[in-house]
């Protein structure tokens, strides 16, 4: 795909969900925190319940999945790389839920991100 049609296919994701790449920044971190709660600090355990969140089940699977791949990462990740990821029930849930997803950062400690 070259970078016009990329940057289209983006421009496309936006206009139809209504998300910002700030809300996807968000989903990411969510998505790493849900993999490892802990941020990376070994020897220290944390057992979320992600239902308590609003998170369904399903949809913490498929974030793990996403926060185990982009553990590493700064949490501005491609748009569309982040969308092709998410499952049909976790695009909704996101969409819903954007701009709750700060709530879940903030109830853990601070990643080294920035």
């Amino acid at each position: 795909m070259n970078i016009q049609s990329k940057q289209q296919r983006i421009r496309e994701i936006q206009t139809i969900t209504g998300l910002r790449p700030t809300h996807f920044a968000d989903l990411v971190r969510v998505a790493q925190l849900i993999h490892d709660p802990a941020g990376g600090i070994s020897g220290r355990v944390i057992e979320v319940n992600w239902s308590e969140f609003g998170i369904p089940g399903t949809v913490t699977m498929n974030l793990r999945s996403l926060g185990h791949k982009y553990q590493y990462e700064s949490p501005h990740v491609d748009i569309d790389l982040v969308w092709d990821e998410l499952t049909p029930e976790t695009r909704s849930w996101f969409i819903a839920h954007r701009s709750d997803l700060w709530r879940i950062e903030e109830a853990f400690p601070a990643l080294d991100e920035d």
